[in-house]
C-alpha cells in the first residue's frame, strides 16, 4: 500500500482541530485506545459498529480489492475517480464510498435517491463548492440507489463530475446499463460487487463475536444457519446476529456468567423474527427448496412439485416468487413443446395478484401441476444460450443491405432494402433461398426442436422449409 494511501487513511481517522475526535470517530478513537476492535456503545447497531475503517477490513470483493485489482489500485494511486458500484444489498457499496473519502481526506456527502431530489443535489453542489474553496479538495458525493433518480436528476451531476468539483460514487442494485444514463456511465467506472461467500460471512461472524459481542458463543449448526440466512448479505448477517444476541442476553438469568451465554440452532430459530426465519423454516436452505421444486417439475413429478411448492409457501415464501419461478420453468423446461404452459403460468400469477392468499394459491398449484405433466423441451433455452455465447465471442457484423429499412429517399438511394423479398408474395408465404443472417455468416442451426409435443410438428415444418431453402440454393447455383 502506498505511503499516500496509508497517510490519508491515518488523516481520516485523526482527531479534529480541537484535539478531540467527534461523532463516529470518537467511538473509533476509544476503540483504538483500548485495543483494536473494542466494543462500541450498545446503542450503535452492530452492522454500523462493524463497518470497516480500513480497506483491508472489507469482507469479500477480493476480485476488486485484492493486490493488483482495480479498486485496490484506484485507492493506492492517489487519484480518486468517479464510479458506479453495482451489487446486491449488504456487500459494501456504502463502506467503499466512505473509505474513499477517508483515504483521500475528502469531504463526504451522502444522498439517497429514494428520499432526495434536485434540491438536495443543489445543496450538495453548494457544499462541495464551499469545501473546494476552503480546502482545495474535491468532495465525494455518494448517491445510494442511484437508479431511482430520473434522467433529469442524473443529468444534474454531469457538469460537476466533468469539472472535478466532486467525485461521484453511485450505488445501485440494478443493472446500470439500463438504469443509469449513458452520459454518467461514460464518466464513471462500473465495478460489480459480488455477494459474500459462506467463508467470508463466517469470518465476519467470528470478528463480530470477538470484537463486539464478548462472552457470547454460537455453536456450529447455528453458525451455519446464520450464514445461510444471510445469503451473501453482510448487513443481514449482522442484524440477525444482533437480534439473537439481544434475545439470549434477555433469556439468560442476570447472574449467569457471560461466558456461558450460548446461541444454538434451536434458540436461533425460536428467537429470530419471522422476516428472518422465512428463508429457513425448519432448518432447510431456501434455495435448496427452489432447486427441488424446479427439478420436480422438470422431472414430470406433479406430487413432488406440489410438495415443494407447499413447503416454500409454508416457510413464508412470497407466493408471487413461486409464480415467477413457474413462468421461468415454463420457458426453460417446456418451451414450444407446449406453449400453453407459459400462458397458464402467467394467468396463475395474475389470478394470485387478484385473489391473494389463500384462494390465489390454488391457481399456482394448478400451474405447477400442469408444468409437471406437460411435455418437456429445453430446445429454445439451449438455442438462446448458444446464440448468446456466439454473439459474445463474435465480432460486430453489419445488417445486410437488403434487410435494412428504407424510410427515406436517401436511404433508398444508398441501397437500403434493395433486393428484399416480401415473404407474403412468395409461394406458401416463404421466400425460399432468402438469407437473414449477416453476410459472411454461414447458415446456423441453433434451434433444434425435439420430437415431443407441439415441437414434433414444428420440427416437421422446419425440415420442410430447410429443404426448400436447400433446393432454392442449388437452383441458384445452377443458374449462376
Amino acid at each position: 500500500m502506498s505511503d499516500l494511501f496509508q497517510d490519508s487513511l491515518d488523516a481520516a481517522q485523526a482527531p479534529s482541530a480541537q484535539g478531540k475526535p467527534t461523532g463516529r470517530n470518537a467511538d473509533k478513537a476509544r476503540a483504538n485506545a483500548t485495543g483494536e476492535g473494542a466494543p462500541v456503545p450498545s446503542q450503535v447497531p452492530l452492522a454500523e459498529a462493524m463497518r470497516p475503517t480500513r480497506l483491508d477490513e472489507v469482507a469479500g470483493q477480493s476480485h476488486l480489492l485484492g493486490p493488483g485489482k482495480p479498486l485496490r489500485l484506484a485507492f493506492e494511486s492517489g487519484h480518486p475517480h468517479s464510479m458506479i458500484l453495482w451489487g446486491p444489498p449488504g456487500v459494501g457499496k456504502t463502506t467503499l464510498a466512505r473509505l474513499m473519502a477517508g483515504a483521500f481526506a475528502m469531504d463526504f456527502i451522502a444522498l439517497s435517491a429514494v428520499l432526495g431530489g434536485v434540491k438536495d443535489i443543489r445543496e450538495a453542489v453548494e457544499r462541495a463548492q464551499e469545501n473546494l474553496a476552503r480546502t482545495g479538495r474535491s468532495t465525494v458525493v455518494f448517491v445510494d440507489e442511484v437508479h431511482r433518480f430520473n434522467k433529469a436528476q442524473q443529468d444534474a451531476f454531469l457538469p460537476h463530475v466533468e469539472s472535478g468539483l466532486f467525485v461521484f460514487v453511485g450505488a445501485t442494485t440494478e443493472n446500470p446499463s439500463f438504469e443509469v444514463i449513458g452520459a454518467l456511465l461514460s464518466r464513471a467506472a462500473v465495478y460489480v460487487l459480488q455477494p459474500l461467500s459462506a467463508d467470508e460471512l463466517g469470518t465476519l461472524l467470528d470478528a463480530a463475536l470477538a470484537r463486539q459481542l464478548p462472552g457470547i458463543t454460537i455453536d456450529e449448526e447455528a453458525r451455519q444457519l446464520l450464514v445461510g440466512l444471510a445469503d451473501g448479505d453482510a448487513r443481514r448477517l449482522l442484524n440477525a446476529l444482533e437480534v439473537a444476541a439481544t434475545a439470549v442476553r434477555q433469556a439468560q438469568a442476570p447472574a449467569q456468567a457471560a461466558a456461558q451465554m450460548a446461541i444454538d440452532a434451536a434458540f436461533l430459530r425460536a428467537s429470530l423474527p419471522a422476516t428472518l426465519r422465512r428463508f429457513d423454516k425448519g432448518g432447510e436452505n431456501f434455495y435448496d427448496q427452489i432447486s427441488a421444486l424446479h427439478k420436480a417439475v422438470r422431472g414430470s413429478d406433479p406430487d413432488a412439485a406440489l410438495y415443494w411448492m407447499v413447503r416454500m409457501l409454508d416457510g413464508g415464501t412470497d407466493p408471487l416468487y413461486v409464480a415467477r419461478r413457474a413462468i421461468r420453468m415454463a420457458s426453460e423446461d417446456i418451451g414450444l413443446a407446449d406453449p400453453r404452459a407459459l400462458t397458464l403460468a402467467l394467468e396463475a400469477a395474475q389470478a394470485y395478484e387478484r385473489l391473494g392468499s389463500p384462494e390465489g394459491e390454488l391457481a399456482l398449484a394448478q400451474a405447477i401441476v400442469y408444468l409437471a405433466v406437460a411435455p418437456k423441451s429445453n430446445a429454445v433455452y439451449q438455442a438462446y444460450g448458444a446464440v448468446r455465447t456466439f454473439v459474445a465471442a463474435d465480432g460486430t457484423r453489419p445488417v445486410p443491405m437488403h434487410l435494412r429499412n428504407a424510410p427515406t429517399r436517401l436511404m433508398k438511394g444508398l441501397g437500403y432494402g434493395e433486393g428484399y423479398r416480401y415473404a407474403h408474395e412468395e409461394e406458401g408465404a416463404f421466400a425460399a433461398g432468402e438469407t437473414y443472417l449477416p453476410d459472411g455468416l454461414e447458415a446456423q442451426r441453433w434451434y433444434e426442436p425435439t420430437a415431443r409435443g407441439l415441437e414434433q410438428r414444428i420440427g416437421e415444418r422446419l425440415a420442410e422449409l430447410r429443404a426448400r431453402n436447400e433446393a432454392a440454393g442449388g437452383q441458384a447455383a445452377d443458374e449462376a
